[in-house]
């Protein structure tokens, strides 16, 4: 299995093919598993992209990470990783949930390397407090399925998503709750007493092709402060997602499949004009 050896970490990570380096960050207490299973189907349809999938310090199968205390000391161990693994390149970024977080502390300490980034559900507001979300609501369900599961996994499923279906069920297990399930909940406890970066995010500008992906229904971060931000990226795509909650990789694979290749089209473009 690939690992990197950062200062704080031994990071595991997915290498697959060859192209333009496209670096994807998790959210918290998933895995790489949760990215690769919503990104990989975008690739069936376009080449010449090296895709990188990280599992983040205290979670997957990453090792020797107790050192790191909080998230200023994550995002260095990201950078790291980076620095090794594609030394000098630049690179595009997609990031889901905290891994959107920590995209954008990445563009905000090699903004000149970062030619393109994706949001999917991106953290914005790192104290849940302070976020403006809305109530959970399940907007569709198959009761059929949804009786053949046992009562945990049936409340489980209908606190985590907005549509309950055995596709959905089977993804989210398979992508989502198999990460949670190894992950060092210890750790990443300890990690969220120091959640917020110690620097802003978003002060300057990114000028480069950029995608919201935002789910109406997200309970966890919500999809309105991410509309705050809109103007720091003038070459944005913000795209609010009916019957999407935190899960809207799952839950709008279709949409997410085409405005994410779209957005890789608009990326490329900018290459060939220089």
């Amino acid at each position: 299995m690939p690992y990197c050896n950062v200062s704080h970490a031994e990071i595991y990570y997915e290498d697959i093919e060859e192209g333009k380096p496209i670096v994807m960050i998790h959210g918290y207490s998933p895995d790489h598993r949760l990215m690769k299973g919503c990104m990989e189907p975008v690739f069936n349809n376009t080449d010449g992209w090296r895709r990188l999938y990280i599992d983040l310090p205290g979670m997957g199968a990453t090792k020797n990470y107790e050192a790191i205390k909080d998230s200023d000391e994550m995002l260095k161990a990201v950078i790291e990783w980076i620095d090794a693994v594609i030394p000098g390149q630049e690179y595009v970024l997609v990031g889901e949930s905290y891994g959107g977080y920590i995209a954008r502390g990445l563009i905000k300490h090699q903004p000149e390397r970062v030619r393109g980034a994706a949001f999917i559900c991106p953290v914005i507001i790192p104290e849940a407090g302070h976020r403006t979300v809305p109530e959970h609501r399940v907007l569709r369900a198959d009761e059929a399925f949804l009786a053949s599961l046992s009562s945990e996994e049936a409340e489980y499923f209908s606190g985590s998503l907005v549509t309950l279906d055995k596709n959905s069920w089977d993804r989210f297990k398979g992508e989502v709750v198999s990460g949670m399930s190894v992950a060092d909940e210890h750790f990443l406890m300890k990690v969220k007493e120091s959640y917020s970066f110690s620097f802003e995010v978003d002060q300057t500008n990114f000028d480069k092709p950029a995608l919201f992906l935002l789910g109406r229904q997200d309970d966890i971060v919500g999809y309105k402060d991410a509309l705050d931000v809109m103007e720091k990226y003038p070459r944005g795509t913000f795209a609010v997602l009916d019957t999407a909650g935190h899960n809207l990789q799952i839950e709008q694979a279709e949409v997410l499949n085409s405005l994410i290749a779209e957005w890789m089209e608009r990326v490329q473009q900018e290459q060939r004009n220089g």
